[in-house]
């Protein structure tokens, strides 16, 4: 190899929803990059080559997520020469992408609190790989029953939480209907030793009730008006009744009395 040529450091492996991305430095200077993605069983595959990034999308060559991986990045000069001397090149950690990929964000479609039911649909994030007909595989496709999610719930405005398993796309959790509700989903993968907690979804909260206070809040208004058109009458009415009350006395005191 040609050992004036820097090799690559800091070689890392990162991955969400088997979308894989291999990362590395420094900023090459008059040499170029090409990636090899060596597996156990496979044949070695060659990506980005002579490239001037410091990264490689390696999706496709990891594609056998249950195999371990290895990447070489060499280091090569600007002009391809013919030489049966290997470049020189730094070796990444081993990855293998079932036990390592990042469960992503579950997404939520739907959820209702119907008294004291709160109910919750969502959908398994998507991977890059696709079916024959073209919809990509999700990852429950992928880990099958060795996928779970963790639903973490709570009153909203307080701290303390609760939480439900379930490896179906439905939760159905018990709560107080007088009061809103906040929750999140993440998914797990329960075998593995690291990297077992997938990614939090969004946090959403239920409205119920604002939402009776607004079914409501037409009729207060309307009973509120009705109650201050019916005081501002009545005050008329009085304010009538007194006023002609006092010119009738007036006028009973200014007539004289008749001589008996």
């Amino acid at each position: 190899g040609n050992p004036e040529l820097p090799t690559a450091v800091n070689v890392t492996w990162s991955s969400i929803n088997f979308k894989t991305i291999l990362q590395w430095q420094p900023k090459p200077s008059g040499y170029f990059y090409t990636v090899e993605i060596h597996g156990q069983t496979s044949n070695t595959r060659r990506k980005c080559i002579r490239t001037t990034e410091t990264e490689c999308d390696v999706t496709d060559a990891v594609r056998n997520v249950k195999e371990t991986y290895t990447a070489h990045i060499l280091s090569v000069t600007p002009v391809v020469m013919d030489s049966f001397e290997e470049p020189p090149f730094a070796v990444s950690d081993k990855f293998t992408p079932y036990n390592q990929t990042v469960v992503g964000k579950p997404e939520i479609r739907n959820y209702t609190q119907k008294g004291s039911r709160l109910n919750i649909v969502f959908e398994d994030p998507l991977t890059p790989y696709a079916f024959p007909n073209g919809s990509f595989l999700s990852v429950r496709d992928i880990f099958q029953q060795d996928l779970e999610y963790k639903l973490y719930y709570w009153k909203d405005q307080s701290s303390g939480k609760k939480a439900e398993t379930s490896r179906s796309h439905t939760f159905e959790v018990s709560v107080d209907s007088t009061n809103n509700y906040c929750f999140y989903i993440q998914g797990i993968v329960p075998s593995r030793r690291e990297n077992r907690d997938g990614q939090e979804s969004l946090v959403l909260c239920t409205s119920v009730a604002r939402n009776t206070l607004d079914e409501y809040r037409a009729e207060v208004f309307i009973i509120i008006a009705v109650v201050a058109i019916a005081f501002i009458i009545l005050t008329v009415v009085l304010s009538v009744i007194l006023c002609k009350c006092k010119k009738a006395k007036a006028a009973r005191e200014k007539e004289p009395l008749n001589n008996t």
